[in-house]
């Protein structure tokens, strides 16, 4: 018999000999992330609009766990659902289809309107899985660049401050202004994205926020989040406005210098995002300085679909995500 249920601690040893591929770092930080989940039950109690943390399922037949799934909801919209985990037995693809299915059924039905799922270039078949039998489509993809020999204590650092909360409506304007069109009913973020979570010191990850403002008219012009999970891995997120000139290599001295002032040793990467304005002009700009583009990650989504309420007879009308179609 095939059942799901949420991971729960008696499970982790089962799930660390389905990881044993992994190294010996990575296999220890794995276990330990998945015995934090399995400890959560508060969490799992709470209403969908006040979600924060993993939640983890596994399927099973019989006594066997022949896969497992992770959500996450998305800090600050818990609407906005991201797949971050899916392991699965012996290429068992109809098991991970089942698993993917399993929550967006569950989370669709607490009031999720979307989610996403970001995958490396290099799995095809994980790639098929959700386009083709989940019922996902390929929204846009992400590079991440790795800085190497950037002489930044040589650069002047750009002139940043500390995002506020009070920002996150001018930051959440710049950021959904400079995403490409085609891109906007998916990608769109709302303010409070941008807010710093209340509970973020008990998340698995930590992010530092910036703004950098006009002079004249006190206008955010861009955005840079530094974030780590191991305080060792720096991923550097940027948004800027197009309309302005602003230096990638005194934004990138701004970001190591603030990284270094904490730690003496660590590597740091950098987000090229394909959907937005500057990406192509910050991609010419990367090659130039010989950084070395480490991974490509497809972005799907899947977004929910609602029924608004109408009158008999009357035409039916939906809202996909966040955006609606109307007929007159």
């Amino acid at each position: 018999m095939i059942r799901i249920k949420q991971l729960n601690c008696f499970d982790i040893p089962k799930i660390r000999k389905m990881a044993e591929y992994l190294g010996s770092d990575d296999s220890d930080r794995f276990s330990k992330e998945l015995r934090n989940e399995a400890v959560r039950t508060v969490h799992t109690l709470f209403p969908l609009k006040y979600k924060f943390l993993p939640e983890s399922y596994i399927l099973l037949e019989k006594d066997e766990i022949l896969g497992m799934i992770t959500i996450l909801p998305t800090m600050g919209n818990p609407y906005k659902i991201n797949i971050t985990r899916l392991i699965f037995k012996n290429n068992l693809y109809d098991v991970g289809k089942q698993l993917v299915d399993f929550v967006v059924a569950r989370y669709g039905a607490k009031g999720a309107t979307s989610f996403s799922v970001t995958i490396d270039e290099s799995h095809e078949e994980l790639f098929g899985l959700f386009l083709n039998q989940c019922g996902f489509r390929h929204c846009s993809s992400e590079n991440l660049w790795k800085i190497e020999n950037f002489r930044y204590e040589d650069i002047p650092p750009a002139h940043f401050r500390v995002c506020q909360n009070t920002d996150a409506k001018k930051v959440s304007d710049l950021y959904n202004g400079e995403l490409n069109s085609l891109y906007k009913p998916s990608l769109t973020r709302i303010k409070t994205e941008f807010k710093e979570p209340f509970f973020e010191g008990i998340t698995n990850f930590y992010k530092n926020r910036y703004v950098m403002e006009e002079p004249l008219h006190k206008r955010i012009i861009a955005y840079l989040s530094i974030m780590t999970s191991d305080n060792r891995n720096f991923i550097l997120d940027l948004t800027t406005n197009n309309g302005y000139d602003i230096s990638y290599d005194e934004i990138l001295s701004f970001a190591m210098n603030e990284i270094a002032s904490r730690k003496t040793l660590f590597y740091a990467f950098v987000k090229q995002k394909k959907y937005s304005k500057n990406s192509d002009k910050f991609g010419e700009y990367l090659k130039s300085k010989n950084f070395n583009c480490i991974q490509t990650q497809n972005i799907l989504v899947k977004d929910l679909y609602k029924p608004i309420r109408q009158k008999e007879n009357i035409l039916n009308v939906f809202i996909f995500g966040e955006n609606g179609i109307t007929a007159n």
